[in-house]
């Protein structure tokens, strides 16, 4: 008896283990094997899964938000008090990586954006720094991280030109040059041109410039990269080679090595001329140099490398500085009302030697500059200058191509401006 009992419970629990359960029941062929393919218990038509359309977009959580512009005065905690947000918010964010650390160098005009979520929780924070660059803060969990984003700028060609009228200045404005760019065409061409003084009616001048945008919106003007000037017939040409500097079509440097006027001056009060009237003493002594009149205060530069010779002061010269830039040439700077070097000081082109004033034997506020050659004193104002190293070699090859080149697109451009025919150009 107990041996059928026996029996009997073993094959109940055998049966019970063969019947399926109730998670298979559906699904005889439940064992997977290795290489097979099994449906899916999706519905597509219940939207549980299915592609984005194309006029759809994901939809992502709308951030409100607040735009501020740091004014005077207000730091990164003043800004974050007036949008609402807690000081542990900014310890939070300020000190979650170091690109937002950097938030703390604001400055006036700054532009931040503010990010919020529904329960007023800053999500992200943007900072314009230029045209082209964005720091944006995102908060992800509890904690905050920086990207800094770029844009990418376009360059293009761009060009200007004129015939002047009354002034240089007047015309480069007219034809939509900035002011910088006006500036930059008379240090490039300063080296030949007297631009106080040499400038007349009828002179002209072409530019060929960089144009940059970003999304095809202008963001500014970029480097000079050919122009030329015609001044009292005489046409003067410069094109900008790869390392910067300027060169006329032939390989030689625009840079001379003197400047042609060691001082930004308003008008020449008495020019070099060996019989002069003294106006001091009345008597006819010769004037060897150049007197260029200007504000109390205006810096002199020294007009090429060297070394001082004497700084120093006396009843005639007043304040003076005399400097040697080689066994040939000699500078000689006088009345400053201040000196900045000492003699046996090495000195480079334009560094400021002093300021003007009005010392020693004159009458009126003016700066004396005088040019020596071998000792013998020449008009500054029209004296040949020695230029500065020119290109030589494989490297005057090349440049001269490449100006070629440039100067053929500035032609170009100067006939579409006359014949107004089509001509588009991109950087190249």
């Amino acid at each position: 008896m107990h041996q059928i009992l026996i029996t009997l419970l073993s094959a109940i629990v055998v049966l019970l283990i063969l019947l399926p359960g109730s998670e298979s029941s559906g699904h005889p062929d439940r064992k997977f094997e290795i290489g097979k393919a099994y449906p899916l218990d999706i519905d597509f038509e219940a939207n549980q899964l299915r592609p984005l359309a194309k006029d759809e977009k994901l939809i992502v959580p709308q951030l409100k938000w607040k735009e501020h512009t740091v004014k005077s005065g207000e730091s990164l905690a003043v800004v974050f008090d007036k949008v609402g947000l807690s000081p542990g918010a900014l310890y939070r964010l300020v000190n979650a990586d170091e690109g937002t650390k950097s938030l703390t160098n604001l400055r006036p005009g700054d532009i931040l954006k503010f990010g919020f979520d529904e329960n007023s929780e800053l999500i992200q924070l943007i900072q314009p720094k230029n045209a082209t660059e964005t720091l944006v803060i995102t908060r992800t969990g509890g904690t905050y991280h920086s990207n800094q984003e770029t844009k990418s700028v376009d360059t293009q060609l761009n060009f200007a030109q004129a015939i002047i009228t009354s002034s240089f200045w007047n015309a480069a404005d007219k034809a939509g040059l900035t002011a910088n760019q006006i500036m930059e065409i008379a240090g490039i061409f300063g080296w030949d041109i007297d631009f106080a003084l040499d400038i007349r009616q009828g002179d002209s001048f072409s530019v060929l410039f960089e144009e940059r945008f970003v999304e095809g919106e202008p963001i500014g003007r970029g480097n000079i990269l050919a122009a030329t000037f015609t001044n009292l017939g005489e046409t003067f040409t410069a094109v900008r080679s790869k390392s910067g500097q300027y060169f006329d079509q032939e390989g030689r440097a625009m840079r001379k090595a003197f400047l042609r006027s060691p001082i930004n001056f308003r008008y020449v009060s008495s020019n070099f001329n060996p019989r002069r009237l003294h106006p001091v003493t009345g008597r006819v002594k010769a004037h060897r140099g150049t007197d260029y009149v200007a504000p109390v205060g205006t810096p002199i530069w020294a007009a090429g490398d060297g070394v001082v010779m004497k700084s120093g002061y006396n009843k005639f010269n007043g304040n003076y500085v005399f400097i040697r830039h080689s066994s040939t040439y000699v500078t000689k700077y006088l009345h400053m009302t201040k000196r900045k070097v000492k003699t046996g000081q090495r000195v480079k082109q334009g560094q400021t030697v002093g300021t003007l004033g009005g010392t020693g034997r004159v009458t009126g506020p003016h700066l004396h500059y005088e040019f020596l050659v071998n000792g013998v004193h020449k008009n500054p104002r029209t004296v040949k200058l020695p230029q500065a190293q020119s290109l030589k070699g494989a490297a005057k090859a090349q440049f001269k191509k490449h100006a070629s080149e440039r100067l053929s697109q500035l032609s170009q451009f100067s006939h579409f401006i006359a014949d107004n025919s089509p001509l588009v150009y991109n950087r190249s």
